[in-house]
């Protein structure tokens, strides 16, 4: 019998329908699909639509990905374009986990 595999929750923090928000969702997108196929989500938030949220989780630029589950959280702020470098600091499976700016507190 096989484990269930763990579900990796993201959210995407953006702001407004530009060309750099579009590349950050595809990149991540690529990323999940590459390392996570099939056991991930990710939700896009508008910032400035969203200001509540964008202030409850301390967003001070876009893109900004959190990592939401498992826990515990970690961020990458940027367009998401080094793959390697961003599921290292998202600490996904399979890539060498240590972050220089270790889990989000």
């Amino acid at each position: 019998m096989s484990t269930p595999m763990t579900t990796y929750s993201f959210r995407l923090y953006v702001v407004g329908q530009t060309p750099r928000s579009a590349s950050a969702a595809s990149n991540l997108r690529g990323l999940c699909d590459t390392y996570l196929p099939g056991c991930h989500e990710i939700e896009v938030i508008d910032a400035a639509a969203r200001p509540d949220l964008a202030e409850e989780e301390r967003i001070l630029a876009t893109p900004t990905v959190i990592r939401v589950a498992p826990l515990p959280k970690f961020r990458v702020i940027g367009d998401l374009s080094d793959q390697g470098r961003v599921a290292r600091f998202l600490g996904l499976p399979g890539v060498d986990t240590a972050s220089p700016e270790g889990p989000e507190r």
